[in-house]
């Protein structure tokens, strides 16, 4: 499953959206990015939604603050963004640093610029199924079924990993009672007895755990979709970078067995930020 061709897909609904609605004289998509101190991971990431933006022609508004920033003067920040009207989604790049509660800071998001889908309103919305954000990640995954038509209801989806971010909404979206959905879910964690039968049983599998290569070909049935999640910099002496970037999934091994199944890097990463396009957009339609 391509990522990048499918975040290209959907980026170029969005473009000719964009331009229809500033054709009408509406206000353009606005979305505001946080980024603290200086992690290389989080400044690929960053760099690369300001830059899906100017693409689409969303406007993007991207703040910088040092590692040593405060609690309170990032809270100040965002209660700042919260009342800006322009201003349709706010996202803050995770990890933070140590002494600054992400739960305090994704708390006090407004729900209705919440784009990245973390904020407990959010993840309730979900649960009920009401209309809200979806977190980026699993929505893409879902954008992502649906280009490819993968059928889902009845199937047996194996969600390995239980976080907020991944794991947890992934498995209630995959359950809910529409497509891409309905289907018979089991989440999968550390604390799981007998994980490779589990996954043998799966006719889908979700790998988000963030161990790289994880998921072998003897955990995978025949003909089983393959979603990988995982991104993970991998020492390497033979790449000018001093790295690779590896998945949860040992692709080689495992692709040969797989009716479909995503690559790291250009599967899940490129949907995630067209997922997040999708959710700045609607955030933005909502207030017409």
């Amino acid at each position: 499953m391509d990522g990048k061709l499918v975040s290209q897909s959907v980026k170029d609904v969005l473009k000719h959206r964009t331009s229809e609605r500033m054709g009408k004289g509406k206000k353009r998509p606005h979305l505001a990015a946080i980024l603290i101190g200086n992690n290389g991971a989080s400044e690929t990431y960053v760099a690369s939604k300001v830059k899906s933006c100017e693409e689409i022609g969303f406007k993007s508004t991207l703040i910088r603050l040092e590692a040593s920033v405060s609690e309170n003067d990032l809270l100040f920040k965002l209660n700042e963004l919260n009342d800006d009207f322009d201003v349709d989604g706010i996202l803050v790049q995770l990890p933070l640093p140590p002494h600054i509660s992400e739960q305090k800071v994704i708390e006090t998001i407004l729900p209705s610029k919440d784009v990245d889908g973390f904020h407990p309103e959010s993840a309730g919305r979900m649960v009920q199924g009401l209309p809200t954000y979806y977190p980026a990640t699993p929505y893409g995954i879902l954008l992502l079924l649906e280009h490819y038509k993968i059928e889902t209801k009845g199937k047996h989806a194996v969600v390995i990993g239980r976080s907020n971010i991944v794991g947890r909404p992934m498995s209630i979206l995959l359950s809910r009672n529409e497509y891409p959905g309905n289907c018979t879910v089991t989440v999968c964690h550390s604390q799981t007895s007998d994980l490779k039968a589990m996954c043998l049983q799966a006719d889908i599998i979700i790998a988000a755990l963030g161990k790289p290569l994880f998921l072998k070909a003897d955990m995978v049935k025949e003909g089983a979709v393959v979603i990988d999640v995982g991104i993970t910099r991998v020492e390497d002496a033979t790449k000018k970078s001093g790295f690779s970037i590896k998945g949860d999934v040992d692709f080689d091994a495992v692709a040969s067995k797989c009716s479909f199944i995503t690559p790291v890097p250009g599967g899940v990463g490129p949907m995630t930020i067209a997922a997040l396009m999708m959710n700045t957009y609607k955030a933005c339609e909502a207030k017409d």
